[in-house]
């Protein structure tokens, strides 16, 4: 084996990759994660434990032998080591989620103040109390939409608050092979989801707990008084985090012209401010007699960005975004502290280790994609540029072209995860960016940070101005450019494998050293045929059984007009549609009618219902008798099996639901007894064979 691997990576070829050896942890220990997430159920950790011990005597044994071997056995010892971490940072999550849905009093503190989609000022609770459920039965964390009278209530975080509200479980993925909502809740330690009517009552104020909280939100106050209306929400979230200000026209314009990323504190903003802190210390400190020749100016100056960063870190609440963005500046100017390369491969990789090693889930996340194809793309073009001397135009037009291409390049890495995620690519994207990043650059950040400065003086007026004349710029293109017909494109959701292939053959072709690289080029394309020749289900059934929807010729058609609006928008996006959920449900009974199916929503069509057709295909949301001539899918059978879909595959129909797709996992047990799992089988396999005498397949229905 020993010598087979040596041919392989016989003569010049392994000492070409030596180099890029290190950059390949972070790699393999990834693919461990991902493969922990991928499990249809969690590892044994015994099973771990042995091979990791196996694997690292085998290592111990083989000290002084062929550096090859060393390297077949570390590099799966990585993904055993990733697979081990993430089972460990799942287990270390474990709280309470709620099994049913509540209604009551609901004590808590709050923690977070965001909003949600609706508009609705949303909080975020720990220490909850609900007088309906045991202290061991309640969950650690809840999110609650306020959409009741507020009565100048205004949120704190730290204070104890009293209201009353409605709670369910976190849903899980609209369709079985979607993002997992519930997965991401599990890992937030939010156990209930809900929304309130009533007042908020303030029981205890806040304290001493939660003072960076307090503070972040006494910034976007100050801000937000400062600049009016949606300038001064815009500034608060660039400066402090907070988008309670935000409305979700802002949010769309922003996200239909590809400009979203400024609001999230990331790489953008991490590096924006530390590179103007160090900028500013560093010629502060030479600017002193003497210093240039006693003082290592550069490296105080990257001890004050680091410790700029530190604070902009806790001031904006931590989440993964910023820690990433700190990541990245400390591994930057910390290579500056030891005289090595600031942005170099591995740095990025140093970055990517500790990011995943302090949140293996982020993994799976757009933001870490993103960040890091970015990041990737930037430094292989920049490494690339500067071997190669390319000065085609004059030298001052350089720093033009650099952020023409820098744009262009994090445009393009970033394009396939966002389209994968979000269903949409703004066609007006880069242009947007090439007026805004520079207006981040040179006037939103300075200026605001000059405002934070000043702040304690009560001098940030002018600074804050001047900041918002900027996002006044970046909003106002915004809104102009998404009024544009053809501003955003949708695109369907792409197969499982599509994004991991993508990212793999993307990685290879920028570590791998030598020809063998474009290999990661053919993955590339490959992805992109099989993102082409995706399917969509033929049949997609909501997690509660209140919205089917069926692929008709001209799109497709949704039972309902109006509710679960949340579910039918992310089928249409998923489909690359843009339509909205009232144009989708008309010519559903036409489509419908042909089925010798029954689709009961509500408690008074279920009472309505007294009979029922032999091997007639009954959905509800709600809880029906069984029947022994015609199969019920009710509301006990979805709340075991989740969403399901019905997908054409070699000339046959089958079902897949979220149950069977997700595994039995930490996030998702249903805790189902053997003869309720048995019957579930029975009625998905009764299911099946209705499903493929029902014609509901085109005649020229794609298969995966």
């Amino acid at each position: 084996m020993t010598r087979l691997l040596s041919m392989a990576f016989r003569g010049d070829t392994f000492w070409q990759q030596k180099p890029r050896l290190p950059d390949w942890a972070p790699v393999l220990f990834a693919v461990g994660i991902a493969v922990y997430f991928a499990l249809a159920s969690g590892p044994s950790p015994v099973l771990l434990f042995a091979i990791i011990a196996l694997k690292l005597l085998c290592l111990t044994l083989c000290k002084n032998r062929d550096a090859i071997l060393k390297i077949a056995i570390a590099a799966p010892l990585l993904v055993v080591l990733g697979v081990g971490w993430a089972n460990i940072a799942a287990l270390s999550t474990t709280a309470a989620v709620l099994k049913y849905h509540s209604y009551g009093p609901l004590d808590g503190r709050t923690v977070e103040v965001d909003r949600s989609a609706s508009d609705a000022l949303r909080l975020t609770l720990d220490r909850v109390v609900l007088r309906q459920l045991a202290p061991v039965q309640t969950p650690e964390r809840v999110r609650v939409s306020l959409h009741g009278p507020l009565l100048n209530f205004k949120p704190v975080p730290g204070e104890t608050i009293m209201l009353t509200g409605h709670l369910s479980p976190p849903a899980g993925a609209v369709e079985p092979s979607c993002f997992d909502f519930r997965r991401h809740a599990w890992f937030l330690r939010l156990g209930g989801l809900g929304y309130s009517r009533t007042p908020v009552v303030v029981l205890a104020p806040a304290g001493h707990a939660m003072a960076l909280a307090r503070a972040r939100m006494l910034i976007s106050t100050r801000v937000q008084a400062a600049l009016p209306g949606q300038l001064g929400a815009f500034a608060a979230t660039v400066l402090s985090g907070d988008r309670s200000g935000l409305n979700s026209k802002t949010l769309q314009d922003l996200r239909q012209t590809n400009l979203a990323h400024l609001l999230a504190i990331s790489g953008l903003h991490m590096g924006l401010l530390t590179g103007f802190i160090f900028a500013l210390l560093r010629l502060a400190v030479l600017s002193l007699p003497g210093s240039a020749r006693h003082w290592p100016a550069k490296k105080i100056a990257a001890c004050g960005a680091i410790l700029a960063g530190a604070f902009y870190l806790a001031l904006s609440g931590g989440n993964v975004a910023t820690e990433r963005a700190f990541v990245m500046a400390f591994v930057g100017f910390g290579a500056l502290l030891f005289d090595k390369r600031a942005l170099s491969l591995r740095s990025v990789s140093v970055a990517a280790f500790l990011v995943l090693l302090l949140r293996p889930s982020a993994l799976l996340g757009p933001g870490f994609q993103m960040s890091f194809a970015a990041t990737l793309a930037l430094i292989t073009v920049y490494t690339i540029w500067c071997k190669k001397r390319w000065q085609p135009w004059p030298k001052w037009t350089q720093p033009i072209w650099m952020v023409l291409m820098s744009s262009l390049v994090a445009g393009l890495a970033t394009a396939p995860i966002a389209a994968a995620h979000f269903n949409m690519v703004s066609q007006y994207g880069l242009l947007a960016n090439l007026i805004s990043v520079p207006l981040m650059g040179l006037v939103i950040m300075p200026a605001g940070v000059i405002g934070l400065m000043l702040m304690p003086f009560e001098l940030e007026g002018v600074a804050l101005w001047l900041m918002g004349q900027g996002l006044a710029m970046i909003l106002g293109m915004a809104d102009w450019v998404a009024d544009f017909n053809d501003a955003v494109r949708y695109i369907k959701a792409p197969a499982p494998v599509v994004l991991p292939l993508l990212a793999g053959s993307a990685l290879f072709a920028v570590l791998w050293v030598g020809r063998l690289r474009f290999i990661g080029v053919c993955g590339c394309l490959l992805g992109f045929l099989i993102w082409a020749q995706t399917p969509r289900p033929l049949l997609l059934i909501s997690d509660s059984g209140a919205l089917l929807g069926i692929l008709a010729p001209q799109g497709r058609l949704l039972s309902k007009s109006k509710g679960t609006g949340f579910v039918a928008k992310n089928w249409l996006r998923n489909d690359g549609d843009g339509r909205s959920q009232a144009l989708a449900a008309q010519g559903w009974q036409v489509a419908f009618d042909d089925l010798n199916w029954l689709h009961v929503v509500g408690k008074r069509a279920a009472a309505d219902k007294k009979d029922c057709q032999p091997d007639q295909v009954v959905i509800a949301n709600v809880y029906l008798q069984a029947h022994e001539k015609c199969l019920i899918l009710d509301a006990a059978v979805f709340a075991a099996t989740g969403s399901m879909d019905i997908i054409a595959r070699q000339g046959r129909l089958q079902v897949r639901t979220a149950l069977s797709f997700n595994g039995d996992r930490l996030w998702s047990r249903k805790h189902l007894t053997p003869s309720k799992a048995a019957m579930l089988a029975q009625k998905i396999e009764r299911f099946t064979l209705l499903l493929n005498s029902s014609g509901l397949a085109p005649p020229n229905a794609p298969e995966l």
